[in-house]
């Protein structure tokens, strides 16, 4: 193989793209002793930016909850990421950017998470590991279900 075959992955970026925090009851859910019912919910977003360059986002949103009606907090962050990647066969492309990638952003988005709690005035909430590998095959074959159900025109 040349030199230019070589497959390429590097971190160009990695950024906060949005973040946003909410906390709608204040000051008096800062008075509630009751422990919250904790929501995480992920989304990876991926798309070519140029030749070569791609950019992916990691939204993690944590709400919390007070007998699961009243709103503790919610937290979006959005953590974003440009990533050259070249020489990788189309079929890999995918795989590398929601699984690959969602690895790599995962900790920043993790700890952005938890300080903007921790500003909010609320004990942090740290987040385990998460298995995109794992995500990305439930995603896959919810899509190959959905297919299975979509007449053909």
């Amino acid at each position: 193989m040349t030199e230019n075959a070589q497959p390429v992955f590097s971190i160009e970026k990695i950024y906060v793209k949005d973040l946003s925090l909410e906390v709608p009851n204040a000051p008096q859910v800062y008075l509630e002793r009751e422990t919250p019912e904790i929501n995480v919910q992920l989304r990876t977003e991926g798309r070519g930016i140029d030749d070569g360059l791609f950019e992916v986002v990691l939204t993690v949103t944590v709400t919390a909850k007070l007998g699961g009606d009243r709103s503790l907090f919610l937290v979006e962050v959005a953590q974003g990421g440009v990533f050259q990647i070249r020489n990788i066969p189309e079929g890999d492309l995918e795989p590398v950017m929601m699984i690959g990638c969602p690895n790599i952003l995962f900790p920043y988005a993790r700890e952005t998470v938890s300080d903007a709690i921790t500003r909010a005035g609320f004990q942090p909430v740290l987040l385990a590991p998460v298995n995109f590998e794992a995500m990305y095959q439930a995603q896959r074959e919810q899509q190959a279900q959905g297919a299975g159900e979509v007449p053909i025109q």
